[in-house]
């Protein structure tokens, strides 16, 4: 497994690994990774399992694409950047969050802090999706229209054009789409990026509430995740917990408001020193 990552700062610094999610890619994290480099800390952001294309195994084959496989990843690629079993920072989004939620929950001992962009504690989403009011229902819609067969095809369909939308519609910037589209916009990647949602399903693992420090940074204009599962979050956290909603903004606020992103994070890693 070859995983093409973005890396800056000293190697035997404290670690800060940023997990992407879907319909991006390592570039999501290009201003993060430089500000947090010069802040004296060494980052690594990954193109992740089926992001890479050096790390693509079948997508055919969904139990390629579980998450324990996920997971397991991103804890190889902290050993193979020299912190074996180091304590480190873990940022995550969109389903690099989940992934982070995650490791939060199995490897709590392992990290100094947590920061997430726009994915609720699963607890808190899991609750918003069973509101009767069915917001957070209609705003997870495409989670079971990526399980259908055709679903690849139709989102790069009119050279992307369901993907380049929505990203607009969020304010990335144009040259970030391109950046990302170069990684994801072909079939091969993009078939692999839904083998995440197809090997899971429609059920989520259990997890507790979490026990690491956490910074949940969401933006009000979130297409996809609802007031109730984001401020519910911190009902989920047994730990010091931040909780920051970004007015005007979107699902990928690092692309979107990368100062505003880079302040929250690096004053949120100063707290909580390896």
């Amino acid at each position: 497994m070859m995983f093409d990552v973005s890396a800056a700062g000293r190697a035997n610094a404290a670690l800060v690994l940023m997990l992407h999610g879907f319909g991006v890619s390592r570039f999501f994290w290009n201003a993060q990774v430089r500000a947090v480099a010069e802040a004296g800390y060494f980052a690594v952001a990954p193109n992740q399992r089926g992001y890479a294309a050096g790390a693509r195994p079948d997508p055919a084959d969904y139990p390629n694409y579980r998450v324990d496989r996920l997971i397991g990843d991103a804890l190889d690629i902290v050993a193979a950047v020299g912190h074996g079993n180091r304590r480190f920072h873990l940022v995550g989004h969109d389903w690099g969050a989940s992934l982070a939620w995650q490791i939060a929950d199995q490897h709590p001992e392992r990290l100094a802090s947590l920061t997430i962009l726009s994915r609720p504690h699963p607890l808190a989403f899991a609750r918003a999706l069973e509101m009767s009011d069915g917001e957070q229902r209609r705003r997870s819609g495409h989670h079971t229209a990526f399980l259908e067969a055709d679903a690849g095809p139709n989102i790069l369909a009119d050279n992307a054009n369901w993907l380049r939308t929505r990203l607009i519609k969020n304010g990335v910037p144009l040259a970030a789409i391109e950046g990302h589209l170069s990684v994801i916009g072909n079939p091969q990647a993009m078939e692999a990026a839904l083998a995440w949602y197809r090997a899971r399903g429609v059920r989520h693992q259990p997890v507790s509430p979490t026990k690491v420090p956490t910074l949940f940074i969401w933006g009000d204009q979130d297409d996809t995740v609802g007031r109730a599962a984001a401020e519910g979050t911190g009902e989920f956290i047994a730990a010091p917990y931040q909780f920051e909603a970004l007015p005007g903004v979107g699902h990928y606020a690092a692309d979107q408001v990368p100062e505003q992103v880079n302040a929250l994070l690096l004053a949120h890693l100063a707290h909580h020193p390896v």
